[in-house]
């Protein structure tokens, strides 16, 4: 079904894979990967004289509504006049404004009025999911495109697209670049064609399955090639590229032909198409090759997209892959809920829940028409199972009104709703707890599908094709796989509508208005100060995971934390709240700690002592039990309460995985936090967010840990070390013996810490304190 290279892979004439050995002794490896359609857009793109020192300028730029406001207030904080490329401000994840008052619709409106006087297009709420309109209307063959979202994937129309950070958009607005080595290329050969009841999710997911555990292809280009390519259509290619972020992959093209030809001419942009395939001779790092017509109906089982099976194998024994779910489930949820599944194995069939199919994933036109063509005459029932689908754009939401699938839906029993995203972050759909939905969306993490953790409340999401969901819809929630049924599928085609969005986007591209005022609303807040390295820091651990991974969901809940995504310290509050309830308090303390510092020390800690204020007691310890200690030891370094920053940290194992949300780094910046260290980094852009907000993506070799949870880290000479580029930093525990109340400076040589690899723009950026703090030196602003 799906086979991965052990070594590298020359390509010849888009047909013939030959692996990396005797055979191709003949070609020239460094000229051949110059041969591939990710090398020739990268470079086409990279403003540097150093092809393997890529230095990025994208095309054009999307967000969303719980992205947006934090972007454009860094960029305007930075010194932003106007948008100089083509920025969309999509409204597709706050959309329902049904949480937290007025907040939604005010960055609602704050994304218009600015889009008005920067010159930006404004997507309103319901009109589409990000990811469609960019497909819609912004994809080009050969351009890129830089979203704050992590699935902004548009490969299969020929657009190399990538999700980041917030500040890496801000980067693109300000006319900076983005910085990159050049990446690895992974060749995806795809061959034959997809078995009856076998949807783009099913491969999709057959692929996350075989890559991800192995990192095969993280922060690397996966570029789809292949005969089995033609036998796909635009819709299909769309639905299995989007997936690729559940890879850890960098971002991914593929070849075009007449299907996107096609694509294009019917959204009305023929002269946006363009012809990519790789030269004659072409080098890929790996290959990975599927033979589409052995791939089954897929699940991706709670909790995470590579925790794949086929249907058939749930099917024929459910009781012991549910029981290794809650097994691989206990690792992450411990005590904090109940957690059972094998309940939902009724004489031996297995019962789901809900069903979704939604967003940039489920809702294209392809798979909805499949799914009512699968259903049709048949009913979800009147008992528990519901079933809803969100078409991802009202322009196919208009079609399948028009087409009669929109009715055979509706008659079903199941529920048609507008573009939104929510069911795929955790704001839509929540079903009851301990229920199991099913679902044709991104992500399968705890607490996607809105659960929280805290309030003993739990319930799974596991992923799948639109077809096999509507199969299994039409059983009464019985997981059916779509393979099984042999219904006669329709060959719908689809008419595009422009007058749908003609009638309602703001388009001010261009023509930006300076005297337009942006309209706030009192939960849209600034960034806090932030101050630059000190020349030592004294970190404290108020978190410690051990988690194999961590995700983004897990470092800033996402759902019904939403609302607050504009008020950088009301976001704050939620930091790691679903994995260590205790970090926000514990970080604060530090944070306290250090507020002080910077004062006047003496007569702030007597005034807050006479005042009766309890937090002097953390000032007390780190300048009464601590600083002496390293003051003493260090004495020749000339170390001091003066130059030592006190901050906190969080180890984990392996953090970031999943979503491209700068709020995972900055929440735990604006609480006093300044490093994480980890054995790795699960993804580039949660790295990038550390460096972007000022703090230090430390790295230390896997073993025992010389530090635990409360314990302090002492770095010297912190400072020097980033400018001087050092590879090793010397650190030390500062921690509490056994049966001893004052802390104890470690009497051993200490241990080291590592970087990784910065570019001089990153270091900076570290230095200055945050990527706002580096654009007001550079570019003079106050």
């Amino acid at each position: 079904m799906i086979k991965l290279y052990d070594s590298g892979v020359y390509l010849l004439n888009g047909a013939t894979l030959i692996p990396d050995g005797a055979e191709t002794l003949a070609y020239n490896k460094e000229e051949a990967k110059k041969a591939t359609i990710a090398y020739d857009i990268l470079t086409a793109h990279n403003t540097s004289d150093n092809d393997l020192r890529l230095k990025i300028k994208f095309d054009k730029l999307t967000s969303h509504d719980i992205t947006f406001v934090g972007i454009i207030q860094t960029a305007r904080a930075s010194g932003l006049t106007e948008f100089p490329l083509p920025y969309v401000l999509t409204n597709c994840h706050n959309s329902l404004c049904a949480v937290g008052g007025t907040i939604n619709e005010d960055d609602h409106m704050y994304g218009l009025s600015c889009a008005r006087k920067y010159g930006g297009i404004y997507v309103p709420p319901h009109q589409a999911v990000i990811h469609q309109y960019a497909r819609e209307m912004m994809a080009e063959g050969g351009k890129m495109i830089l979203g704050s979202d992590s699935h902004t994937r548009y490969g299969a129309l020929g657009t190399l697209a990538m999700g980041e950070g917030g500040p890496e958009l801000v980067k693109q607005l300000l006319g900076q670049t983005y910085d990159i080595n050049m990446p690895e290329v992974i060749l995806v050969y795809l061959t034959g064609s997809p078995a009856y009841g076998v949807g783009p999710q099913d491969v999709a997911l057959a692929i996350i399955g075989a890559v991800f555990e192995k990192g095969y292809v993280k922060n690397k280009v996966m570029e789809f090639i292949g005969p089995g390519v033609k036998n796909l259509s635009a819709d299909f290619r769309i639905g299995i590229d989007v997936m690729t972020t559940e890879t850890t992959c960098l971002s991914s093209i593929w070849e075009t032909d007449e299907s996107i030809r096609e694509f294009y001419e019917i959204h009305g942009r023929p002269d946006d198409y363009k012809e990519l395939s790789p030269g004659a001779v072409a080098y890929y790092n790996g290959a990975i090759e599927i033979k589409l017509d052995e791939i089954k109906p897929m699940i991706a089982m709670p909790f995470h997209p590579s925790y794949t099976y086929t249907i058939d194998e749930v099917n024929e024994d459910p009781l012991r892959i549910l029981a290794e779910v809650e097994q691989r489930a206990a690792v992450s949820l411990g005590e904090k809920v109940k957690f059972s599944l094998r309940d939902k194995v009724r004489d031996g069939k297995f019962y789901v829940d809900q069903g979704i199919i939604a967003g940039c994933a489920g809702g294209g036109f392809e798979s909805i028409c499949a799914a009512a063509d699968i259903m049709k005459g048949k009913y979800t029932g009147s008992g528990g199972f519901t079933l809803s689908v969100y078409p991802a754009s009202t322009p196919i939401y208009m079609e399948l009104i028009k087409n009669g699938c929109a009715a055979a839906i509706l008659e079903t029993g199941a529920i048609l709703k507008t573009a939104f995203c929510g069911p795929c972050f955790g704001a839509g759909d929540t079903p009851a707890n301990n229920a199991f939905s099913i679902r044709h969306s991104t992500r399968n993490f705890p607490n996607r599908e809105g659960s929280k953790l805290g309030d003993g409340q739990i319930s799974s999401v596991a992923l799948m094709d639109a077809r096999s969901i509507a199969a299994t819809a039409a059983f009464g929630g019985c997981l059916t796989s779509a393979a099984d049924l042999q219904v006669p599928l329709g060959k719908y085609k689809y008419f595009f509508d422009e007058k749908i969005y003609k009638n309602r986007i703001f388009d001010a591209y261009g023509k930006a208005d300076p005297t337009a005022e942006i309209q706030f609303g009192p939960g849209i807040k600034d960034w806090p100060e932030m101050i630059s390295l000190t020349e030592n820091m004294l970190l404290k651990v108020v978190a410690e995971i051990h988690d194999p991974v961590t995700t983004t969901d897990e470092l800033i809940p996402s759902g019904e934390t939403s609302s607050y995504r504009s008020n950088p310290l009301g976001l704050a509050e939620f930091t790691l709240s679903r994995k260590c309830p205790d970090y926000v308090s514990l970080a604060k303390e530090v944070r306290e700690a250090e507020e002080i510092r910077k004062k006047d020390k003496k007569e702030t800690e007597e005034g807050r002592r006479r005042a009766g204020h309890p937090e002097s007691y953390e000032l007390d310890e780190i300048r009464l039990e601590i600083m002496p200690l390293v003051e003493a030891k260090f004495i020749m370094d000339s170390i001091s309460w003066e130059n030592t920053g006190i901050g906190s940290t969080i180890f984990a194992v392996k953090p970031g995985d999943g979503s491209a949300r700068e709020q995972a780094a900055s929440c735990q910046k604006v609480l006093g936090g300044w490093a994480n260290i980890s054995h790795d980094y699960a993804t580039k852009r949660y790295r990038s967010n550390l460096i972007n907000w000022g703090m230090l993506p430390f790295l230390i070799e896997e073993g025992s840990l010389p530090f635990a949870k409360g314990d302090y880290i002492f770095i010297p000479g912190i400072r020097k070390a980033v400018e001087d580029k050092d590879d090793v930093i010397k650190a030390y525990s500062v921690r509490k013996k056994a049966g001893q109340e004052l802390y104890d400076l470690s009497k051993e040589e200490g241990f080291e810490l590592k970087l990784g690899e910065l570019t001089d723009e990153e270091r900076r950026i570290i230095l200055d304190g945050c990527l706002i703090n580096y654009n007001k030196v550079k570019y003079g602003y106050t």
